[in-house]
């Protein structure tokens, strides 16, 4: 297999559809539909988990920790939300979202032929291929789940805009804002609010795969170096620097997840805090 080869098949999904094939509405990841659900189940039970065990007296680590993580997206949430109804909502949804998104990137930190090689020995036993082992484990850096969150974000963001200004007022919203109450600028106004609608839904979405997206394929990069180490001067070269960008860049990388579940989910804060604006 070359480099090139390895790369396709690692950012290859296991799919509904044969790999290669034309992509439509029908095809599913089901790589990233397992690792999506099954790190969204565990993340809620380490949160039930924490507050199951919550006493009162001097806290654990592990429930300090859940504490200080609740208390910071808490005060995010009061400095952009101000109504006290919606936060008891979209507090919990802003800390279900960091953690579901932070714990979705942090596969990116597992060796990139780890959970290819489990499926490929698992399905192999049966008869399968071992070669078409197809298996992305990062669900962030696939684009159909980034902007599912980002379009579910926008619809969340139409909610509150209808509760807090009813359907006639923000429909009055769309055609006389940004800029004024005037019947000839009705059109420009709306066009001016859809694009805004899209481009915020856009850029949320591909801010996050584009991140993750990337730092998975620095990942098989890396990787490839060790898979090119010979018992020669320029293969033991190879792999020591397999091993030094691979650390390097693994603990950069924690990071770099942190932070784009940190921006996520602010700027879902935002979104939703801007829906509750009157203009």
């Amino acid at each position: 297999m070359t480099a090139g080869e390895y790369i396709v098949h690692h950012l290859t999904h296991l799919q509904s559809a044969k790999p290669g094939g034309v992509a439509d509405l029908s095809v599913f990841n089901f790589d990233s539909l397992f690792f999506s659900i099954l790190l969204g189940v565990l993340g809620c039970w380490i949160l039930w988990r924490a507050a199951r065990k919550a006493t009162s007296g001097v806290p654990g680590r592990f429930q300090a920790a859940v504490e200080i993580l609740v208390e910071v997206v808490d005060q995010q949430a009061k400095g952009i939300v101000h109504n006290v109804e919606s936060r008891k909502y979209v507090a919990p949804l802003a800390l279900t979202i960091f953690v579901w998104i932070f714990m979705l990137n942090a596969m990116d930190l597992f060796p990139v032929d780890l959970f290819p090689a489990i499926w490929a020995k698992i399905f192999g036993i049966a008869g399968h291929d071992p070669e078409h082992a197809y298996l992305r484990v990062v669900p962030t850096a696939d684009l159909s789940v980034a902007m599912g969150m980002s379009v579910t974000v926008l619809i969340i963001c139409l909610y509150y805009n209808i509760k807090i200004k009813g359907l006639g007022g923000w429909i009055h919203e769309l055609f006389t804002a940004p800029f004024g109450n005037h019947w000839a600028l009705y059109p420009f106004n709306f066009a001016m609010q859809m694009i805004e609608f899209i481009a915020k839904t856009v850029s949320h979405g591909m801010r996050l795969f584009g991140n993750m997206y990337a730092g998975e394929l620095i990942f098989l990069l890396i990787a490839l170096m060790g898979g090119a180490w010979t018992l020669s001067a320029t293969g033991i070269f190879l792999a020591l620097g397999h091993i030094i960008a691979g650390t390097a860049w693994a603990i950069f990388h924690i990071l770099i997840i942190t932070l784009q579940a940190f921006v996520f989910m602010m700027l879902t804060l935002v979104y939703i805090g801007q829906a509750h604006d009157h203009h």
